[in-house]
């Protein structure tokens, strides 16, 4: 065998694969042996294949594990016992003892005094160079699926720390409504329930998606993106206000409907700081920016606060409230001016909606001069218990306040 042409090939494979060399030797050297096993050996036997790179050639061994007679079931020739395998034995049920497997203790010892049971023993087999065609073929089936495997592992291990954050990507094609993303090494898939109602995306377009998952699940999509998840949001605003990137700002909760609207609500950890303004940015820019990622979606900043009362009000920016009446089970009644009302219930609802997601209250918007009248679409319900928001990898969905 030519070791340099080996040699070149080997790290070309390991290149593109992104995968240690030693890997490719490692999956030539399993397909090698299971192709010598397939032409000149027994289906149960153990074969185990080296490569020489001195020589370039290949060496062969039978390997046989170690055993006590104690310890392994002896089952009489013509017996019509099947041969099970270890992972289908009973429970206390010994293994069977397979000759082409297995060497007793006192005859191994022959071979080699110290070695124990559990122990393996190899033993050199002849070389062959021909290997047929169909046991070609099985060498080449087991090198793919070891590379196929390989690479699985090394991009995971690669994107593994990357989960729950943002990462680029160019929409590379459509399947079914789902978007499958370029990543570099990987393609990510983006769910249809995961892309933002209404926009339309391009093939060859550069996009920023959040990485919501890496499975480890080969019958599975390995990379899995969003960009409708809250988490989104959040790490946009992370990127654009420094802020929130350093924790003088912190983001409390989040509400979104994703492509139409969302709220959120900050709140300063450091005396004197505004954490709207900081939010919104000089003349909005940094609000701006984050909205013009998500589509020209509406986002409003709210003031956190850790009075019921005041937060609820707030939520309903930006509609000005009047009045806030709050009672148990986490409800709560405000009192709006007439001319707020439309603005404070919002389009279908919306608004109020929102509010109520982001608080984790039931949320009922009265008008002022009319405080006993239900309005139409005012109520808002919490939808789920709130979960208190968490700047690395926890959804987000609003903060008890």
């Amino acid at each position: 065998m030519d070791l340099k042409a080996l040699g070149v090939a080997v790290q070309q494979i390991a290149a593109e694969k992104g995968i240690a060399p030693e890997t490719v030797v490692g999956a030539i050297e399993m397909a090698l042996a299971a192709a010598y096993k397939k032409k000149y050996r027994k289906r149960s036997e153990v074969i185990r294949g080296t490569f020489d790179t001195k020589t370039g050639g290949m060496n062969f061994v039978l390997v046989k594990t170690v055993v006590d007679p104690a310890g392994v079931r002896i089952v009489e020739d013509g017996s019509e016992e099947p041969q099970a395998h270890e992972e289908e034995l009973e429970e206390g049920q010994l293994p069977r003892y397979n000759p082409d497997r297995h060497i007793f203790l006192t005859e191994a010892r022959v071979t080699n005094p110290e070695v124990v049971v559990s122990d393996e023993l190899e033993f050199p087999l002849e070389t062959h160079e021909d290997f047929g065609r169909i046991a070609a073929q099985t060498a080449k089936q087991v090198v793919l699926q070891h590379l196929r495997e390989a690479e699985r592992k090394s991009v995971q291990e690669e994107f593994a720390d990357k989960e729950g954050q943002i990462i680029s990507g160019i929409v590379q094609r459509f399947e079914r409504g789902n978007v499958y993303a370029d990543l570099g090494r990987a393609v990510g898939l983006m769910f249809r329930n995961e892309s933002i109602p209404g926009e339309h995306y391009r093939i060859g377009e550069r996009l920023r998606f959040y990485m919501l998952a890496v499975q480890d699940d080969p019958r599975r999509p390995g990379i899995i993106l969003s960009r409708a998840h809250p988490n989104f949001l959040q790490k946009l605003f992370e990127l654009e206000v420094p802020e929130i990137a350093e924790g003088t700002v912190k983001i409390e909760g989040i509400a979104r409907e994703a492509g139409s609207r969302s709220k959120v609500a900050v709140h300063s950890t450091v005396e004197g700081v505004d954490p709207v303004g900081a939010a919104v940015g000089q003349r909005g820019t940094r609000v701006m920016a984050v909205t013009n990622e998500l589509g020209s979606e509406k986002i409003d900043i709210i003031e956190w606060s850790a009075d019921p009362g005041t937060y609820v009000g707030n939520a309903l920016s930006p509609a000005k409230a009047k009045g806030v009446e709050v009672y148990e089970r986490r409800e709560a009644r405000v009192m709006v001016p007439e001319d707020q009302l439309s603005l404070a219930i919002g389009k279908g609802g919306q608004n109020v909606r929102l509010a109520a997601k982001l608080t984790g209250w039931r949320i009922d918007v009265r008008s002022q001069a009319n405080p006993d009248a239900a309005q139409e679409g005012g109520v808002g319900e919490a939808p789920v218990p709130p979960t208190s928001a968490k700047a690395d990898d926890g959804e987000i969905v609003g903060k008890e306040a």
